[in-house]
């Protein structure tokens, strides 16, 4: 597939949100966001150059910039996923979570909180573990909006995180799962 020519973005140096919505009125939510499926799942930007500055004001020339790896073009098509929405865009997404690295992945876990993708919670769980602390938020963020019973003691342990910022995601992940599922949790008040 190829993307067609497309005009440039009225703003080139908007926001995201406005580049990707602009585009997504351009070609229908629907159509841009399987573009940036596409782009999530590995495909070759260069069968997306027409869309590709609509993806953030860099996004064109440094797809094909060496100096930038090949994880930045799925981690771009994940963020779209942000402002532009297709149902059929979440298996894609739920793949997104083990992507060999966690730029992408931690898109997914973002796209995955926010459009309530609950296939996501063995994705999140695997990535609550994660090395950098911004991922670990991220992934309790995740099992809190997407999480079901089995996903309480992943998210009640990382209570005890040594990263404040991922202690408190877990508070706040426990407060919706209890909530969500009508559990009776004790969940502490951290801020």
């Amino acid at each position: 597939m190829t993307v067609p020519t497309l005009p440039p973005p009225t703003r080139p140096d908007a926001t995201v949100r406005d580049l990707v919505t602009e585009l997504g009125e351009r070609v229908g939510a629907e159509t841009a966001a399987g573009w940036c499926a596409d782009l999530l799942a590995g495909a070759d930007p260069h069968d997306y150059v027409g869309m590709l500055g609509y993806l953030g004001s860099n996004c064109l020339r440094a797809a094909f910039d060496p100096s930038w790896h090949d994880y930045w073009v799925r981690t771009w098509g994940g963020r779209g996923l942000l402002y532009v929405w297709a149902d059929s865009a979440a298996p894609v997404v739920v793949a997104g979570l083990g992507d060999e690295h966690w730029r992408p992945a931690e898109m997914c876990l973002k796209v995955s909180t926010l459009r309530q993708i609950g296939e996501s919670g063995p994705g999140a769980v695997a990535l609550a573990d994660h090395e950098l602390p911004r991922v670990r938020q991220q992934a309790v963020r995740c099992l809190g909006a997407n999480g079901d019973t089995e996903h309480v003691a992943m998210v009640d342990r990382a209570l005890s995180d040594d990263n404040a910022d991922v202690r408190r995601a877990a508070a706040r992940a426990l407060v919706l799962l209890s909530e969500r599922l009508d559990l009776d949790l004790d969940v502490p008040d951290l801020g």
